[in-house]
């Protein structure tokens, strides 16, 4: 098995893609501004200014435990929004997401608000 793999329910999955499907399902909860952390400006200009590639954090760590997935997502949200209401629909929308779409159960799903967006007046 490969390191950039999970091994779960008799499949090996790799990490991208529940990250993609976990990260799919969480972009549509209200008040989430995007999965991933405070964009950080200077490392989007060198991005976009030079052929160099930065590595973003890892907005999705998975990990298995007692044949569960335990999932990390960390977001961006929108100022306005209470962030226990908003964290508990993130954990209802990964966990039924993660068992419909990959057919694993989740054991738990912290979720960890790294950025706030304001609304622009």
């Amino acid at each position: 098995m490969a390191a950039n793999e999970l091994y779960i329910s008799g499949i090996a999955i790799a990490r991208d893609v529940v990250s993609a499907v976990v990260s799919e399902s969480v972009n549509n909860v209200e008040g989430v501004a995007h999965v991933g952390g405070n964009d950080d400006i200077a490392t989007s200009l060198i991005t976009v200014f030079t052929t160099r590639s930065i590595e973003p954090a890892e907005v999705v760590e998975a990990r298995v435990s007692d044949g569960k997935l335990d999932l990390t997502v960390h977001l961006s949200v929108f100022y306005g929004y209470r962030f226990t209401e908003l964290a508990a629909d993130v954990r209802s929308v990964v966990a039924t997401t993660v068992r419909e779409q990959i057919g694993v159960e989740v054991g738990n799903v912290d979720v960890c608000i790294d950025g706030l967006v304001f609304p622009k007046e």
